[in-house]
């Protein structure tokens, strides 16, 4: 199996780049790759680079990029995932999923019934661990981009892009309905509530902001099902 890397640098056929020391022990010690072994490197701007195994002891890793391929596995319409704050372990799994189902991006926001509550470095922290979840989710299931990651204080600082839906079991508007629409969208803005759902406050402060509410089934899924579950329906769609 070829082992598959993000790297956060410009990427050129031809040269080769240092690699950081945690790479190089995943390839040394964890996946037991030997120097010409074939590497996939990608830097989220698109596309893939192949090389090989240039040098690899404790002291130092590097690739040497031998071509690039101007591949695209990324889904023709852009959904941006907008997640009240939940318990963190939730939140992982959000990520990891909404990564691999195809994501274009990921904001965390506050909301009124949110449980999780972070400032600081705490939020520094989670914010790191949650990178490296989105980067890990890239690499396994061969993104060519890398989705991005926001943490918001207010529902009011959220940008709506496209398409904008807040998923509410009680809405007049079912997905049914909009099919249509979600096929012609370049475009699609997601809100999800936390456990204990959206309270009335946040339900008008997202309205006034131009989001619809929508309803997916008569199902209520858990905080974290719900956005998989939707990219999951928006890519079948798409496909379809």
């Amino acid at each position: 199996m070829t082992c598959r890397l993000y790297i956060e640098h410009d990427l050129c056929p031809g040269h080769s780049i240092e690699l950081p020391a945690d790479q190089g022990y995943y390839l040394r010690s964890v996946m037991r790759h030997a120097l010409g072994d074939p590497v996939i490197l990608f830097n989220g701007s698109g596309g893939e680079y192949y090389g090989c195994i240039d040098t690899l002891t404790k002291q130092s890793s590097s690739i040497h990029v031998e071509s690039f391929s101007d591949i695209n596995r990324e889904m023709a319409c852009r959904v941006h995932i907008v997640q009240a704050a939940c318990r963190s372990e939730k939140i992982d799994s959000i990520l990891q999923k909404g990564t691999e189902l195809g994501a274009a991006s990921f904001h965390i926001v506050r909301s009124e019934r949110s449980s999780l509550k972070l400032d600081g470095a705490r939020l520094n922290k989670r914010m790191e661990r949650w990178q490296k979840i989105i980067i890990e989710a890239a690499e396994q299931s061969e993104r060519t981009a890398l989705p991005t990651l926001s943490w918001q204080d207010r529902l009011t600082n959220i940008h709506a892009e496209g398409l904008c839906y807040t998923l509410h079991p009680e809405a007049a508007t079912s997905w049914a309905g909009e099919k249509l629409r979600l096929l012609s969208a370049s475009d699609i803005t997601l809100t999800v509530g936390p456990e204990g759902g959206w309270s009335h406050q946040d339900i008008e402060t997202l309205t006034a902001q131009g989001f619809k509410n929508l309803t997916f089934g008569p199902r209520i899924m858990r905080t974290e099902t719900a956005a998989p579950a939707l990219l999951a329906a928006i890519q079948s769609l798409i496909d379809s």
